[in-house]
Formats: C-alpha cells, structure tokens, sequence
C-alpha cells in the first residue's frame, strides 16, 4: 500500500484550486438513470469513488464517454457523458456496493424508471451506520414493496411510483438523494418533509431541473416534485467541493500559512469559516475564491458542534481537531452526526495531542508542537487529519493507509507541495 512522507513546519504559502465536489458527483452519475439521453457532467473530480460508480454504472449498461479536460490541464475540469439509453441490469451487486455507500443511490431511480431493483446493502468506512431504512419506508410510501433477503434490497412497484407526503424523522442526505430522484419519474405530486438542505442535495435538484423535473423548495426543508412521465438529457457543472476547500483552509491556519483557495464557493463555507475565524484565522473573498491566513494572529482554541447543514460539517470534524491540537487553549467537539468518527484520535495522540474522549465529545488541549510519527488512516476524513498534523508536525511524519485518502482527495501531495509543503507520495510497502 502507498504511504505519504511529511517533513512538517513550513508554512503553505500560494494557491491551491478546488475541483468538482465528491459528494455531489456521486449523487450526480446515478441521475444519468431516470433519461434515455446523455447526462454531461463537467467538472468532475478524478477519484477512486468515482471510478467505482462509474464500474457500478457500466454493468447497469450506462455507456460513458470522457470528452474534456479544463484549460488548466490535469484532471480538474474534466466533463463525462453517460448515456443510459438502455438499462441492461438492475442489479447492484455486492462486489461494487461494498466498496462505497453512495452506491445505494442507484436504488430509486432504476425503481422509478424500470420498475424494479435488486441494491446489496451499502457498505464504506467504518464510522459509524448509517442505516437505509428511511430511505425505504419512504420508497413504501409511494407505492413499492421491499423485502431485504440474503443481503439484498429487493424493490419493485407495480406500474409507477405514486406521489406522496414524506416526513423523514431526522434528515438523511442520501434518504432525500434517492426519494428526490425517485419522485422525478413518480406519478403525480411527491412532498418530501425534513429534507436535508446539504449543497450537493441542492446541487442534484438543480440538475434534475435542468433534465426537465419540476421541483419546488430547492435548497429549503420541503421540497415538492411534480413527478414527470420522462426526463431529458443535460449538461451539468459539479458544484466546488467545500469538504476539500474547508481542508486546505486548515492546512493555511495550522501551518499559519497564506492560500488562496481558487474555484471554492465562498457561500457554502459559512459555518467552517466562522469556526476559522473563531480561532484566529483570517479568511476574505477573492475574485477567484477565498484567501485564508493563519499567519496574522494567533490561533486559540475553539467549540465544535457537528450538525446536519448549514451547521458545521462532520466531514470537518477531524480536520478541524489537528487545528485545535496546535491551538492555543483548550477545544471542545462535539460530534452528534456518526457515534465511531473519533478514530483519528489514538493517531493524533501518536503525534503529542492532547485529546480525551467522553462519549460523543473530545476535549482538545493545543500544545506547542505536535511531533512527526509514524501513524494510520483509518478513514477519509482521518487520512486529511493526519496529513493537516503532518504538516504542521516537527519532524517526519509517515501515514499509512492513505488509499482513504484517494477516495475524496484529488492529487493532495502535487497541490500542497505546490504551496512549499514538504511532501511525497512512497509507492508500496516494505512490510508486505
């Protein structure tokens, strides 16, 4: 397995450019489902995900073409056509499923649009369940019939989905992905309750529009779809990845750095910019995205509390910790969104933090500097976390694991190094 060497204490300084949001990529490609035409999808991030979708896509017979790249070379930019003018297959089988939860959002719209579906429980990193059953209440809602047998979603409707008035108990991202794809193709008007409110919910609502839904509410906690008897072809921008814009924000304040942020979408960062300012990091809109300074006050310690959007990001909670480790003062983080995102702690403790756990918080006190190690990702997030601490590390820090990482980081060495960080990727492993 790969590994990624860190000699840290030099601050970043330059620009880093923000590609296509993963979260909202991986909601976007099943979408392709519901039309017979082509779904073009620019922007799009190059990421072992996505290339696992795409897998799962292929074998429901989605045809795929990669006809673009942006102007500033690499993959960044880079536009997909998906074409399911047949589906072949409405089977997703475990082999793929396992390796990725967002695979499950395959499930609504090959019920909406042939009837049936046959989805292998989700699997993905271990942080916690996050179970499917409001995502199959609300299919029952509108008319399906579900059985869960040997591992498996067996979904099937007689005719078409019918419209109906859901009420999510708590919100649930994928829950409103899936029953908002779902109620595209539904027969009549389909009212989906306590939807999640997240950019890239909002960011597939958007491209469904542009596919010819009729949705109502977007970006609010009722949303209201006119089911439509078919959706047409379209081309679609990725929303920026704000998960990736509030991680290289860290990287600016823990190294107490200077970095602009080129192609970030400074309106969705509100809660984690607050949260960096709250520490001592400045942060401003740029003409091309945001500028954030570490080097200008000190950074002190912080309160963290995860919650569904617009509060702050769970998939910020790890990052946010390496801050608080180098802060001045104490933190508290408080993570009410999955009970097992605290892993990162023992390989942070590795490098001298200071953090006590006490069920769902973490008490943070900064310390003055925070030692290379060698240490282990053990997720997506806590592979981000690791890499922030590294650079911010005295010493050599060696992080193991690091194919998390690939999961939702595109090129992180090439774009840190590129701002003066100390960084390499080492192919392989000597212990295997």
């Amino acid at each position: 397995m790969d590994r990624i060497r860190i000699i840290g204490g030099t601050p970043l300084k330059g620009i880093i450019a923000i590609g296509g949001a993963k979260n909202a990529a991986l909601t976007l490609m099943p979408a392709c489902l519901l039309t017979d035409q082509t779904l073009s999808l620019s922007n799009l991030p190059h990421l072992v995900d996505i290339t696992t979708m795409a897998n799962l896509l292929a074998q429901h017979g989605v045809g795929m073409a990669l006809n673009g790249a942006s102007a500033q070379g690499g993959h960044t930019g880079r536009v997909l056509d998906l074409t399911a003018a047949e589906i072949v297959n409405t089977t997703a089988p475990y082999d793929l499923v396992r390796k990725m939860r967002a695979s499950v959002l395959v499930l609504g719209p090959l019920l909406a649009r042939c009837g049936q579906a046959k989805v292998s429980l989700p699997g993905g990193c271990a942080i916690g369940t996050r179970p499917v059953d409001l995502h199959l209440k609300a299919l029952e809602q509108m008319g399906a019939v579900i059985e869960l047998t040997e591992g498996y979603i067996h979904a099937k409707v007689d005719g078409r989905l019918k419209g109906a008035h859901i009420i999510f108990p708590q919100v649930t991202v994928g829950g409103t992905e899936n029953i908002l794809m779902a109620a595209t193709l539904a027969e009549g008007e389909t009212v989906i309750a306590n939807a999640a409110r997240e950019p890239e919910v909002t960011d597939l609502a958007q491209c469904l529009v542009a596919m010819g839904a009729k949705i109502e509410g977007i970006g609010t906690g009722t949303l209201r779809v006119q089911g439509q008897d078919r959706l047409h072809g379209a081309e679609y921008s990725v929303v920026p990845d704000r998960i990736e814009t509030g991680t290289y924000a860290v990287a600016a304040a823990i190294t107490r750095g200077d970095v602009e942020l080129v192609g970030a979408r400074y309106d969705l960062m509100e809660s984690v910019n607050k949260v960096l300012r709250d520490c001592g990091v400045v942060i401003e809109e740029t003409a091309r995205g945001m500028r954030v300074r570490g080097d200008v006050h000190d950074i002190v310690g912080t309160d963290i509390m995860t919650e569904p959007y617009p509060g702050f990001p769970t998939d910020m909670q790890a990052q946010l910790m390496a801050l608080a480790a180098t802060a001045n003062g104490a933190s508290m983080i408080t993570e009410t969104i999955f009970e097992n995102r605290y892993m990162h702690v023992p390989e942070l403790l590795r490098m001298g933090a200071r953090v006590n756990v006490h069920g769902s918080s973490a008490i943070v006190r900064g310390v003055k500097a925070l030692s290379g190690a060698q240490v282990m990702a053990t997720d997506l997030r806590a592979s981000s976390s690791l890499i922030l601490a590294g650079l911010a590390a005295q010493g050599e820090t060696i992080i193991n694991r690091v194919y998390h990482l690939d999961r939702g980081y595109e090129r992180v060495e090439e774009k840190l190094a590129a701002c003066g960080a100390n960084i390499e990727r080492i192919k392989g492993d000597p212990a295997e």
